[in-house]
């Protein structure tokens, strides 16, 4: 691993570290091109892999199989020859295949022949009145912490929401001898009759046996609240206690930590801006860009591989980035200094790791209560704009998200839009009447990621960087 890139250009570039894309640089770099990966931690991983290698939490029964697993794809990536640039930010991306890369505080330039985004999901919005109280965290953020540093919540835990990563998360904070008050389970159970035509598919696959083993351990060892339709943190510059309903009845309990957690959704603020074609899933409700079977998109030369493409897990990843590892060979070189593979395998691999997503997708579509909030709830956490000020702007004149910034300045804070992009989307859409696919969402553009102006300043004075501010 290095502190900056050995060269200025590459035949591939894979932007991300995780499964989808240690699996596709391996891929790649095992056939003689020269490929460069691109990740913002300190290590290769990702989320599902985080700290993978380095962990302090060594017992492996603590976090489980799944991420011990990381470990072979982790040697895999660090024998093949792939050049690894970690702790780096890609902060632009275009259609020319030249990216924008900050690294210990200097910005440069590169180009790839071909580009992998491998850029993986982030937590989909949760905005509950009091969301943004300390002491209120994503369950992706607590286990992290977990994982990279071996650190437990402590106090009066509380976890509320729903989903697959949540009885994940809870067995790995019971397994390593942390408590758990209460578990507020938001799934609506109407989700089961959209689910249930998809079961047949889920006992087949990995997930079913997984996921009631999990279930089960965790609910020996906490009580679970079931059916809950309304969630509120409380506290004065602090939380203090979470109030809920349940049947029509009010409850509140005291609490020093409220893990919340409602699904993943692509990461697709780095594709959008490069131009990438996107469209609405009505399932997955969120953004995902259009796609080939090999991952190719509509811009010539940038592939998407992994859940940064559609929410599909850490095996599914795996395959699809192989595939566009693959993809990417055959569309430079026409001989490969290693066998490749046929593609045909690769795909039924990928099939088979996306066996069950179907039904998991619908059993844990997360209700319109959890993702359109109403009144003072703060919507965009950088600017602090609540979803009253958004109706607001609406009714003055803002139409999309684009407008919205000019009365608002949603999604023009450092985050650039990712933990509030999808619920004004939904807020505008719901508020006017009009699809997601009608509302749009935030226009993109470089830097996608925070740079600062002594980077921007420090580029080399060519067409290039002036070009880059332009475009920022």
């Amino acid at each position: 691993m290095n502190a900056a890139p050995r060269q200025d250009a590459y035949d591939i570039v894979v932007i991300g570290a995780g499964p989808a894309g240690m699996a596709a640089a391996t891929m790649a770099a095992r056939s003689g091109l020269s490929t460069l990966v691109i990740d913002e931690n300190h290590r290769p991983g990702g989320q599902i892999w985080r700290a993978i290698g380095a962990s302090p939490v060594t017992q492996r029964n603590l976090l489980g199989d799944d991420y011990w697993s990381g470990e072979t794809m982790l040697h895999e990536v660090q024998a093949s020859g792939a050049e690894i640039l970690s702790s780096a930010t890609v902060w632009s991306l275009d259609k020319s295949l030249e990216l924008g890369v900050s690294v210990g505080g200097t910005a440069t330039f590169i180009t790839g022949r071909r580009v992998i985004i491998a850029t993986g999901a982030l937590e989909r919005p949760f905005p509950i009145s009091g969301w943004t109280l300390p002491g209120v965290m994503t369950a992706g953020a607590a286990q992290t912490m977990l994982k990279s540093s071996g650190l437990l919540p402590n106090g009066q835990v509380l976890l509320g929401g729903q989903g697959p990563l949540l009885w994940l998360l809870a067995a790995q904070i019971l397994r390593s001898g942390g408590v758990i008050s209460r578990i507020l389970d938001t799934n609506d159970r109407t989700n089961w009759r959209a689910a249930l035509p998809h079961a047949l598919s889920f006992l087949g696959s990995a997930y079913f046996t997984k996921g009631l083993r999990l279930m089960r351990e965790v609910k020996a060892r906490v009580p679970v609240v079931s059916g809950v339709t309304d969630l509120i943190a409380s506290g004065d510059q602090q939380l203090r206690s979470v109030s809920y309903t349940v049947a029509g009845q009010r409850q509140s309990v005291a609490a020093d930590v409220l893990l919340l957690h409602q699904g993943v959704v692509p990461n697709v603020n780095l594709a959008m801006a490069a131009g990438v074609e996107h469209r609405w899933d009505e399932t997955q409700l969120c953004w995902v860009p259009v796609l080939t079977a090999n991952g190719d998109t509509s811009v010539d030369g940038i592939a998407i591989a992994g859940d940064g493409g559609g929410i599909n897990g850490a095996l599914a990843a795996i395959a699809l980035g192989k595939i566009a590892g693959r993809a990417a060979v055959e569309a430079i070189s026409a001989e490969a200094a290693a066998p490749l593979p046929p593609m045909a395998q690769l795909q039924a691999e990928c099939g088979r790791a996306m066996r069950g997503r179907s039904f998991l997708d619908r059993l844990f579509r997360p209700s319109p209560k959890f993702r359109i909030p109403t009144g003072d709830t703060i919507v965009c956490r950088c600017e602090e704009v609540t979803a009253a000020e958004i109706l607001e702007a609406i009714n003055i004149g803002a139409t999309g998200p684009n407008q919205l910034k000019a009365y608002r300045r949603t999604g023009m804070g450092p985050c650039q839009g990712r933990m509030c992009g999808l619920t004004v989307t939904e807020l505008m859409g719901k508020t006017r009447d009009k699809s997601p696919s009608e509302i749009g969402y935030f226009r993109i553009r470089a830097p996608v990621k925070p740079i600062t102006l002594a980077e921007l300043a420090a580029l080399p004075k060519d067409e290039n960087a002036i070009k880059a501010v332009e475009r920022g």
